[in-house]
């Protein structure tokens, strides 16, 4: 029980950089699919551990600095220990998609989601169409190799 409980005031002491603690052990993280979010601990950090590595992603940018970046929509749990093996935090990930500025067509089954800053231009999101999908991903690669120096 007190092993539990360290744990629980140790990740109570998670900071999100440009949010509140968390206010909750039982509270997921929450990140955007396609983001990274700064997570600060506060005891340093010698092995992250992902859950499932196809949901999140986590690296050590320094001790106590940790880069998690949403990779799918779902949940998993992250797991960091310090250079003894002992808990520093376990907690719950969730990684939604940022609703904010995007518009979803829906054409019987097929899905579109477009980003509209303040025009909409398609975007790549986990879900929509594959056509659709690829086609962004193509416009998108064309435009980055025309704006490679030529040799």
């Amino acid at each position: 029980m007190f092993l539990k409980r360290s744990i629980a005031a140790i990740v109570l002491g998670l900071l999100l950089c440009g949010g509140p603690a968390l206010a909750e052990t039982t509270d997921p993280i929450s990140v955007k699919v396609n983001m990274a979010r700064i997570l600060r601990i506060s005891a340093p950090a010698a092995t992250v551990i992902i859950g499932n590595p196809g949901v999140a992603d986590v690296t050590i940018q320094d001790p106590q600095t940790l880069v998690l970046t949403g990779r799918s929509y779902g949940q998993t749990n992250l797991i960091v220990l310090d250079s003894a093996g002992n808990p520093v935090a376990d907690t719950v990930v969730s990684v939604v998609q940022g609703q904010a500025d995007t518009v979803t067509v829906f054409m019987g089954t097929s899905r579109q989601t477009l980003a509209c800053q303040p025009v909409c231009q398609p975007t790549i999101t986990l879900g929509d169409d594959t056509g659709f999908s690829n086609n962004s991903f193509e416009s998108t690669s064309l435009l980055d190799r025309a704006a490679q120096p030529r040799q």
